[in-house]
Parts: structure tokens; sequence; C-alpha cells
């Protein structure tokens, strides 16, 4: 199996690119490949909580999306195990935008198929959320003895991120969840 190009490649933000054709012989992005995420909301949602624990971006920049599912997992794994079921987790960005891919050919022979950078527009090999500066990434809801638990949860998950470190916000919750 290939291994994933390094975050380098894709560090640059441009505009979202997100557009899927509707018809698939004229449009350059034919389909999109499906995100690793396998849920954005976990825990009790029907409970109102005191508190809200936000992850903030530090810096705009792109998040993959095996990213975001690696820190959701290591987020929602440390907060079963040490509140059980007593807070809600959600993911507050979508891999929306789309990271082409213009591969190439390595190996013997491989000159006389390739076209170089004739037609570089690329294949769609993931897709990405773009955050911006003060967006939030997590926000976990729990009640206040909770809250020292819930940021070391939350902190957990910077390293899997990209970009500047993020920052933990604290919220009292006076909305309901819904």
């Amino acid at each position: 199996m290939v291994n994933l190009r390094v975050a380098r490649c894709y560090r640059r933000l441009e505009r979202p690119y997100t557009r899927k054709s509707k018809y698939k012989k004229k449009g350059y992005i034919k389909a999109f490949p499906h995100h690793k995420i396998s849920g954005f909301e976990m825990g009790d949602k029907t409970k109102l909580y005191g508190y809200k624990v936000k992850l903030v971006s530090n810096g705009s920049y792109q998040i993959r999306h095996n990213a975001l599912e690696s820190a959701r997992m290591v987020i929602n794994r440390n907060l079963q195990e040490v509140l059980g079921n007593n807070y809600f987790l959600r993911l507050n960005v979508y891999p929306h935008h789309a990271l082409r891919e213009n591969k190439m050919l390595g190996g013997a022979h491989a000159d006389r198929l390739q076209s170089g950078m004739a037609h570089s527009f690329g294949k769609v090999s993931g897709t990405a959320a773009q955050v911006m500066v003060g967006n939030p990434i997590f926000t976990v809801w729990v009640d206040k003895e909770n809250i020292d638990k819930a940021k070391e949860a939350l902190q957990t998950a910077n390293p899997r991120l990209p970009g500047n470190k993020c920052l933990i916000e604290i919220e009292t919750n006076t909305k309901s969840l819904k």
C-alpha cells in the first residue's frame, strides 16, 4: 500500500475545492472518496451540561480527514474511560475540500506512460477540512467537576493535529445542545 503524502504538499490554504461534476465525462472531479470519520457526535446528547470546553485553532490550515478521525478517537476514548457516558463530544469541522494528487509513474520505461505536467489537475486522493484562526475544532459539554478532565482529553489530541498548537477555551453553557 502506498503511504500518504507528507502534509507540506497540502499545507497552503487555497480556496476550498468542493465541486463534483454532475456529468461524469465532462467534469474534472468525477467522485470524492469517503472520509474516514465514523461519527461527529458522541456521548449523551440528551442531558443538559453546564460548561463547554472547546479546542480552538491557533492558525489557518487544512486538517486531513484521517487526522480528524485520529484526534476524535483519542478524545472519545479518554472521556469514555474517565467520565463514562457523562459528556457530549462534537466534531465541529467537516472535510469538504478535495485534496488532489498528480500521480507520476516511477520505474523503468515509465516515460512513455506519463503526461507530466501537461494535464496536471490530479485525481482526488482524500478530503480535508479548512480551519481558520479561532474556529473550534472539537467541543465537549461537561459539568463543572469534569472540566479539568475534558481539558486533559482535548490536550491529548493536540499532537495529532497539524499546524500550530490549539488553544482550549471554557465557556458556560446557556443554551441546550440542539
